[in-house]
Parts: structure tokens; C-alpha cells; sequence
């Protein structure tokens, strides 16, 4: 059911715990993994049977980007080659640039950044074929400069990858693309096998699975993130329809697991009912409305009545969202008072979706309360970050006292001797 309640009501505290890690997920990724990291490509195949019912041997997808265009709609080619080409804007204005700054005595000191070589993305397909997520994970990858970007994402039993997907992926920059999905893909990426060199980084949205597998690889690999079920939160204070609002909320609550959460937060009782009856009332009409029922049993949608709008920000900024729509009179202003949101998208005109498909920043966001720590994919996410310094003699010199002070507290006689020695 679809509850409405006052801000300090128990149950938004509840709404707020969402475990990232549910135990069987867990147990079954630790399983899986150490099957793979002991018997490779073999074991990768089996559980690709098991789960995803392809028996084939070939793992790797032979892509042709001109033959692929000539089976997809020309509106569909249009659409992904517009988002690819923002993506791609926003990802080269994002990458941080070297910088230097002079120590006191003529040396410098700074940071520049190399790509990595080899990554990993995770691309879902299992409830519906994420052609976005191509483009949002591949492009920042390419953007950075990574020579090698492997791309995995599960196919079912014929091995068919949808060839829209299969086109983002190689427009984006894809490198090798496989048919694999869940816990296995994450193990041949992090481990390698015989087909599959392994990678330096995975990214990527998943499920509970491919999030615990992503959790329990790291170290063998570098992650972006862990991530679980989408989630919304939206803050209105009526000054937009209710109707907007409901269409919003649900925009999340279609994705698949029916563990999504939609969060909306009022200034007002009357506009809450009204946009609760829209959700039902709309949700009766999209075409994954069994789906969206799931998440409206589990009580995944909320709606949370707060004095004024700094009270509901406070609200939201607990529930700490994945995606955060501000859809008040100065959006732009409340904005400022943000501290916990994977993304944010200010003002009646700009609904989520268009972070999901082609606003620019990359839709792969913390989820399950991590957007208080963590942040959403940027191209940086693929790249080396290097500290350097170049002392001058005169640099040394001044700072030899202190080098020898540090050593001769920690104990460490030879670091303090590495500078002593250079003025003997």
C-alpha cells in the first residue's frame, strides 16, 4: 500500500533501511567466485547454462556496427547516437587536468592522471536490455582514454544480445562485448580466463547478485560502487503538478526487482493525496504494472507530509537517494541545501529520465543510502590519479630537519639517512 505520513513518523526511518547486501545474494556470489577463480572459463560456462540458460562455448560477440544499423529503426539509431554525443560532451568537460604548483625553494609539486588500460562494464539485460546503461558506462571509459574496455551482459537461452544494446556498446567504444551476466560475468572480468584477459576495474549497475559480486572481487579488482535496486525521491511543494510528480515516482518503480523505493515528500496533506491517487491511477495504465504493484505491496513508495520545504530537504537528505528531483519554486536555490544525492534534477522540466537517457552526467548512481558516501560514475572513475614532486636541492635542504625529525620518531633510520646522505 501507498502510505502518507508526517515527516517524523517511524515508518520513514523504516522506509530508509535498505540492506545492500541480502544474505543469499552474498552466500551465492562467495560460491560462484571461488568456482571460477579456481577452474576459469570452464566454470564460467557452466553457470552460464545454469542461470542464464545459454549452452554455447562462444562467450565473446562478434559485433559488425554497420550491419547492426541496418536492422535498427533509424529513430532509435538517431536517439542513441544524440545521448552518446552528450554523454560524450559532458564526460570530456568533467576529466580533471594536471596541475603544478612551486614549492618554496624552485621545485614543484602537483598531480596528473593516466587512463587505465583494461576495464570492465556490466551492462543488465535481464528484465529489459539496458542500451542506456552502454552508453553511460563505455563513453565515460573512452572518454578517459582506456585502450581496452570489455563489456559483459547476460543474453537468456539463445545467446541473442539485443542489438540495440549491441550497437551502444560498440558506438560507445566497447572493445570486446561477451554473453555473460550475474556473478559470472563479474568473476571472468576480475579473474580472467582462457577467452577473457582479466580486467583493472569493473563498473556498472546489477542486481543484489552482481552487486555482492562486485563487493566480494575488490581487491582483485578495483570497483566503482556497489549498487541494489533504483530509488527516487522527489521534493514538491505544489507548485507542480501532481500528475508530473506521480509520473516520476513511478519511472523508478518499473525497473524490475520490486525492491525499487520511490520517496515523495510534501508540503501539504491535500497535494499528497492527490498525488497518490495519480500514482495508482497511472500505474493502472503502463505496461509493467504487475512490476510496479510488487514495489507498492512492499511499501516501496512513500509519501511524506513535512512542514516546509528546508524540513523536507532534511527528510530527503536522510533518505539519501539515488536520484533527487527538487520540483519547487527556486529549485536552483533549494539545490544548494543537498547533501546526500547520487544526482539532481532541479525544476518541473527536467524528470529523471533524462538523466537516465541523454541529459550528460553518467546514470550510474549510489543506491541503498550510499549515496551519503559514495558518488555516481565520472570518466575520473578510469583513470590513474598520479601525486609528483621534483625538489631542488635547495627544497631538500630546507627539509631535511624535518625528514630526519619523522625518521628518528618512527624509527625508520634509513628514510631519515636517504636524505642526510645527499649533503655528506
Amino acid at each position: 500500500m501507498i502510505k502518507i505520513v508526517k515527516s517524523g513518523d517511524k515508518s520513514v526511518e523504516k522506509f530508509n533501511a535498505r540492506p545492500a547486501f541480502p544474505e543469499e545474494a552474498e552466500s551465492a556470489a562467495f560460491e560462484v567466485l571461488a568456482d571460477i577463480r579456481k577452474n576459469g572459463e570452464k566454470a564460467v560456462l557452466k553457470y552460464v547454462a545454469k542461470f542464464e540458460g545459454y549452452k554455447g562455448k562462444a562467450l565473446k560477440v562478434d559485433v559488425d556496427i554497420a550491419s547492426l544499423e541496418k536492422k535498427i529503426d533509424p529513430t532509435i539509431i538517431k536517439a542513441v547516437k544524440d545521448a552518446h554525443k552528450r554523454v560524450l560532451k559532458f564526460s570530456k568537460a568533467s576529466l580533471r587536468e594536471p596541475w603544478a604548483m612551486e614549492t618554496p625553494r624552485g621545485g614543484s609539486t602537483g598531480e596528473f592522471f593516466s587512463p587505465m588500460d583494461r576495464v570492465g562494464v556490466y551492462v543488465p539485460g535481464g528484465t529489459a536490455p539496458l542500451a542506456s546503461t552502454s552508453v553511460m558506462t563505455v563513453t565515460l571509459a573512452k572518454a578517459a582514454g582506456v585502450k581496452e574496455i570489455v563489456a559483459c551482459t547476460p543474453a537468456g537461452k539463445t545467446g541473442e544480445v539485443n542489438p540495440v544494446l549491441l550497437y551502444a556498446l560498440k558506438l560507445a567504444g566497447a572493445t570486446e562485448i561477451y554473453r555473460v551476466g550475474g556473478i559470472q560475468a563479474i568473476g571472468m572480468m576480475a579473474f580472467g580466463t582462457k577467452s577473457c584477459k582479466k580486467v583493472q576495474k569493473i563498473a556498472g549497475p546489477g542486481n543484489a547478485y552482481v552487486t555482492a559480486a562486485k563487493r566480494q572481487v575488490y581487491g582483485y579488482v578495483a570497483i566503482d560502487q556497489v549498487a541494489g535496486p533504483s530509488e527516487i525521491a522527489v521534493l514538491t511543494d505544489g507548485s507542480v503538478s501532481a500528475a508530473w510528480i506521480a509520473a516520476d515516482l513511478l519511472s523508478q518503480a518499473e525497473h524490475g526487482s520490486g525492491w525499487e523505493k520511490s520517496l515523495c515528500v510534501c508540503t501539504s496533506e491535500k497535494f499528497a493525496k492527490e498525488v497518490k491517487a495519480e500514482v495508482l491511477s497511472q500505474t493502472e495504465k503502463l505496461s509493467r504494472k504487475d512490476i510496479i504493484k510488487r514495489v507498492i505491496d512492499r511499501d516501496g513508495i512513500l509519501i511524506v507530509v513535512a512542514k516546509n520545504v528546508k524540513e523536507g530537504l532534511e527528510v530527503v537528505n536522510r533518505f539519501a537517494p539515488e536520484h533527487f528531483e527538487i520540483m519547487t519554486k527556486d529549485a536552483l536555490k533549494v539545490m544548494k541545501g543537498v547533501r546526500s544525492a547520487g544526482a539532481v534534477f532541479a525544476g518541473p522540466w527536467t524528470p529523471e529520465s533524462a538523466g537516465d537517457f541523454v541529459a550528460g552526467p553518467s546514470h550510474v548512481l549510489p543506491t541503498g543510502g550510499a549515496a551519503d558516501m559514495f558518488n555516481g560514475l565520472t570518466p575520473d572513475d578510469f583513470r590513474r590519479r598520479h601525486s609528483f614532486v621534483a625538489f631542488t636541492k635547495e627544497d631538500l635542504k630546507e627539509t631535511k630537519a624535518t625528514i630526519e625529525a619523522f625518521a628518528a620518531v618512527e624509527g625508520l633510520d634509513a628514510h631519515g639517512r636517504a636524505a642526510t646522505i645527499r649533503f655528506e
